[in-house]
Parts: structure tokens; C-alpha cells; sequence
């Protein structure tokens, strides 16, 4: 599941699910305007692992400022696989589905997020938003924009940054959902890497099978290809209905749609 409407959207699924169903936890009490700051950072979250391969088009979002970002995460995660691979990993560069497609990544995202945030509301969450708003974009959009479009993912981003910032001007989104949804929107796009035909190295660097590297995945019959006909006239458009039902079923658990207080979206 490496198509980018389909990792885009599973990070909004991730995260609508994960306040949704944590009702009684304080992730599931987010005020609406933390939790629209959430989805926004989960989606494009859940982009932000394919920076380390600089042909990707998520890494071509913002011209040459993320191209050349996308660069120094490839060349750095290389190195970190050339030095940590194990003889019974494969001999291969290393620099995509390497550093940023595991689980320490995802933690160290989040808790960087969560800091940076903590820091400063006024200045460090619109930038975040605006990256991230940005990610997102070029995800969902990636079959109608064209690639080299930087402009309109800039003026796209500003937009969904503005309106976010300009919501949460009187109360603040809380640094530690802003954190979660990070690390959240990071690991939906493992899921997503895990159950194509390549797998995905999550768990780096506990040993499997003598390999750090290991690629997780189920086994080959329930794995599809990237970009097939059933992530495409399946496995997408099922994200993308439930991220829609689970977002409006937090919302209103967030007290951000009265209108369907008659209806129980999430009859658990």
C-alpha cells in the first residue's frame, strides 16, 4: 500500500480510529480544534516515511527545499543500514524503506513533535502544520497534480495551516496529540509498506532471523502490489469510507458536530 492517496488516507483512518475507540482515554477527549490539528498532522504523517527516497514524489513537495532534505535522509539512512545490516541482510543501499520505516523513527518523530510543539505554539505549530499540510496534500493529490507543482502545494498548505492556526488562536492544540498523531500517521504507513510484496523493516534493530533488516509482512498470498488493482479498487477506497465514518464519529465524540447527535456513529 505505497500509493500516496492510499497512505494519506490511512493516516487519517489511524487516527480517526485511535480517538474514536479511546474514549476514555485523554487522546479520545481531544477538543475539536486538537483533533483537526491531529488529522492534519497524521495524514501527512503518514507520507513523511518515503522522504528517504529522493525519486518519490512526495519528496519533490516543495521544489528543492524537500528534494534536498529528501537527499540528506537518504544518504543518512544508508549509512545507518550499512552499519547496523547484519550478513544475512541483503547488500542493497539502504536509503529507502531503510531508518524512517521503523518504529524508532516513528517514537523519535513523535516525541520531537511533541517538544518542538511544547516549545512554542506560536511560531513551531504553523510551521509544522504547514510541512506536514503539505505531505498530506501531495499525497491525496498525487493523481491530479502535477508533480512538479510545488506553487500549488505551497498556496494549498498555507490555506489548510491558516484555517487550522486561526481555529486553535484561542485554544491551543495540545502538544502531546499533536506528538501521538505523528507517531500515528508514521505507523500506518509501515502497515500500509508491510502488507505490499516488499515488507517493511519495523522492527530495526531487534534481530530477526539474524537479520536487523527484517522485513515484516504476512505471508506472500496476503501481501498485493503496489499500485495493483486490488490496492486501487479495494483496499483504497475501504480506507478511505471508514476514515471518513471514524473522523465524523470522533468529531462528534469531540462535541464538533451537534447536528448528528441523534445518530450513533461508533455503536460500541
Amino acid at each position: 500500500m505505497s500509493t500516496g492517496p492510499t497512505h494519506a488516507m490511512s493516516g487519517l483512518l489511524a487516527w480517526s480510529a485511535v480517538t474514536a475507540l479511546a474514549e476514555s482515554h485523554p487522546i479520545g477527549q481531544l477538543t475539536p480544534q486538537s483533533w483537526a490539528v491531529g488529522a492534519v498532522l497524521a495524514t501527512g504523517a503518514a507520507l513523511l516515511p518515503d522522504l528517504d527516497h529522493p525519486s518519490s514524489t512526495i519528496s519533490r513537495t516543495f521544489g528543492p527545499v524537500s528534494a534536498g532534505a529528501s537527499a540528506l535522509i537518504n544518504t543518512i539512512s544508508s549509512f545507518v543500514y550499512r552499519t547496523t545490516r547484519t550478513r544475512k541482510d541483503s547488500n542493497r543501499d539502504g536509503g529507502h524503506r531503510g531508518l524512517t520505516h521503523t518504529l524508532a523513527f516513528a517514537l523519535a518523530a513523535a516525541v520531537g513533535t511533541t517538544a518542538v510543539v511544547q516549545q512554542s505554539q506560536k511560531w513551531a505549530l504553523p510551521v509544522l502544520m504547514f510541512v506536514f499540510a503539505g505531505l498530506a496534500v501531495r499525497g491525496i493529490m498525487n493523481d491530479w497534480c502535477p508533480q512538479k507543482d510545488a506553487l500549488l502545494i505551497t498556496v494549498v498548505s498555507a490555506a489548510i495551516t491558516g484555517v487550522c492556526i486561526a481555529w486553535t488562536a484561542q485554544t491551543p492544540a495540545s502538544a502531546a496529540a499533536c506528538g501521538v498523531a505523528v507517531g500515528v500517521g508514521c505507523v500506518a504507513h509501515y502497515l500500509g509498506d508491510a502488507i505490499t510484496e516488499q515488507g517493511c523493516p519495523i522492527l530495526w534493530p531487534i534481530p530477526l532471523m539474524g537479520k536487523t533488516w527484517f522485513p515484516v509482512a504476512p505471508p506472500k498470498i496476503m501481501r498485493m502490489k503496489t499500485g495493483g488493482t486490488v490496492e486501487m479498487a479495494v483496499v483504497g477506497p475501504l480506507i478511505t469510507i471508514l476514515s471518513v465514518w471514524l473522523s465524523a464519529a470522533a468529531l462528534q465524540q469531540a462535541g464538533a458536530l451537534p447536528f448528528l447527535e441523534s445518530f450513533d456513529l461508533l455503536p460500541i
